[in-house]
């Protein structure tokens, strides 16, 4: 028994060192982005660069009536943030901020268009963002790049 132990110590010990919190902090990066770049993919024409598809407002009008925003700020708004922050994300710039954004946009949706979507679906965005926000972006990011600068 106490060889079990010692070998799941060791397990956890290796699993909890910098690489692998690096490499788990980088794909909840780029899981958290792609959630939010694909909904932003949604909005715009395609082969024009953030290019707002018009039938966009009339979405935000009807189905989405529930913003406390006029369609004509939220639409534009909506399209910059989920291509913005999902790039900073990515790259690991600004990453908690970043996280911070799209957990406030992640909380507007669920309080204003999709009140029903809390579990499963808010609740992880939620989460990811948090992690995010606490741990940052991790060794393999721009702001870990910036902090090793800083420090010189």
């Amino acid at each position: 028994m106490k060889n079990i132990v010692a070998i799941y110590d060791r397990g956890v010990a290796l699993a909890a060192g910098r690489i692998p919190e690096a490499i788990a902090l980088l794909l909840l990066r780029a899981a958290l982005a792609g959630v939010f770049w694909r909904s932003g993919q949604t909005k715009v024409l395609e082969g024009g660069f953030l290019q707002i598809d018009p039938s966009q407002y009339d979405l935000f009008a009807s189905e989405f009536s529930g913003l406390p925003l006029d369609p004509a700020i939220a639409v534009p708004v909506t399209v910059v943030a989920e291509h913005v922050f999902p790039m900073l994300l990515l790259f690991g710039i600004a990453t908690r901020f970043s996280a911070g954004a799209l957990l406030v946009m992640t909380l507007v949706i669920q309080l204003f268009v999709f009140p029903d979507a809390w579990w499963p679906v808010h609740s992880l965005w939620a989460a990811m963002a948090a992690i995010l926000i606490v741990r940052g972006g991790g060794l393999f990011s721009l702001d870990a790049v910036a902090a090793r600068l800083r420090r010189k």
